[in-house]
């Protein structure tokens, strides 16, 4: 396969800069990398592109039927014997990120979308979504998809295949009936997310970052439905604190069968399918959202010794709860960072080729602009382990500060 490079040059003007970041919607699958990197990456700006990226996609081309519904026997053929969590959707209330959880087998998962479909989404069954499967990783050698450029960038993913990453793979297949969908959220670091419909329909409603303070209740409890019409119910709770949801800020985009959206971090968000739907997505960080990754980390830190720091004052106990409440620690972000380093001041030094998915070599400007931004988050949790004593237990046995002056000289 013939590599191409995506790479950095001047910055792109962005509309509404200094004010409110709305949506672009239909973007142009011609749209050059540097137009997508200062204009939403940079920017932290949902988009969505309508057509054009998905054309060669063996799963696009093979996985739905011409009537827009799945292929239920070549899914079955590929990936019968595999398996995936399925959640029950039927609940309307729920603790963020919860449910009825369940492992299923994908033969009896497709066995029972075909029954609900032919009972004509009958409420008396359950509405089961699959969701979170690591398809991808599970199936190596059925060809699924390819990395558009504009998300080639992905320090997790790049991360993962290294022997020492401590983090999963990020590559998921989402699919269920209509009516399912997931509840309200944020992905998971506060990463960037990326969504491509294969097939069906999907609504999603987005929440830009601050606006989601505005929807718990007093237990911490959050809308499972970001409409109006679960404020019955939930006036219901004797805890609940009513909330004039017209006031808040949302975006609605309607995603067909060929299109991808991407979700920037912090940015809340639910989805629906309006249609029996089938979907790839991938969770990433790069140099244009670590920043933000790290500001999460270290307020999640804080949470947690807030939480923890009267029972426990060892900071290997702290690490530990806050690698259960946050999936990653203040260790696990550091070999993060450092590896993510090492391999671009190779690049930079003796020339080492850097390509990411078989297809996509990273350029010159685009190392130095990551190194740039590893740096600033590096200081900065230098000086938040030193002053919080946890040097050792984050960095032994290495030591950041010859990292950092080995980038200096890059720079």
């Amino acid at each position: 396969m013939e590599e191409e490079t995506i790479d950095i040059i001047e910055k792109e003007e962005c509309e509404n800069e200094a004010g409110e970041i709305e949506p672009l919607i239909n973007l142009d699958p011609g749209l050059t990398y540097n137009e997508f990197f200062w204009k939403c990456l940079r920017a932290n700006r949902p988009c969505l592109f309508r057509s054009g990226l998905m054309e060669n996609w063996p799963s696009k081309k093979r996985w739905r039927m011409p009537e827009n519904a799945p292929n239920f026997e070549l899914l079955r053929e590929l990936f019968g014997t595999s398996s995936a969590i399925v959640v029950d959707c039927t609940k309307t209330i729920q603790l963020m990120d919860s449910g009825k959880a369940k492992t299923m087998n994908i033969n009896d998962y497709l066995d029972y979308w075909i029954d609900y479909r032919r009972s004509g989404y009958s409420k008396d069954m359950p509405l089961l979504y699959l969701k979170d499967w690591h398809c991808m990783i599970e199936n190596p050698n059925v060809p699924v998809y390819e990395i558009p450029k504009y998300f080639a960038s992905d320090w997790v993913n790049e991360y993962y295949v290294s022997s020492s990453s401590t983090f999963g793979d990020y590559k998921f297949v989402y699919m269920g009936p209509k009516g399912s969908g997931t509840a309200f959220h944020m992905d998971v670091f506060g990463s960037y997310s990326w969504s491509a419909n294969i097939v069906g329909k999907k609504l999603w409603h987005i929440f830009p970052p601050g606006e989601e303070t505005r929807l718990p209740n007093a237990d911490g409890y959050f809308l499972y439905d970001s409409s109006t019409d679960e404020e019955d119910t939930l006036s219901r709770i004797p805890t609940y604190q009513k909330h004039d949801l017209s006031s808040i800020k949302r975006y609605e985009i309607i995603q067909e069968a060929g299109e991808i959206v991407f979700i920037p971090s912090g940015w809340y968000h639910q989805v629906w399918n309006l249609e029996d739907t089938i979907s790839l997505s991938h969770n990433w960080i790069n140099s244009c959202n670590i920043w933000m990754v790290w500001l999460g980390l270290k307020k999640e830190m804080a949470a947690v010794r807030m939480t923890i720091l009267e029972f426990v004052d060892d900071w290997t106990d702290i690490e530990r709860a806050l690698k259960f409440s946050h999936g990653m620690n203040y260790h696990e972000f550091w070999r993060f960072l450092l590896y993510i380093a090492e391999i671009r001041l190779s690049h930079l030094r003796i020339s080492v080729s850097l390509t990411f998915f078989q297809k996509w070599k990273l350029g010159r400007n685009h190392c130095l602009f990551d190194l740039c931004q590893i740096k600033r988050v590096l200081e900065d949790l230098l000086h938040d382990a030193m002053d919080t004593s946890m040097y050792p237990h984050v960095f032994e046995p290495d030591k950041p500060e010859n990292l950092l002056h080995r980038i200096n000289e890059v720079l």
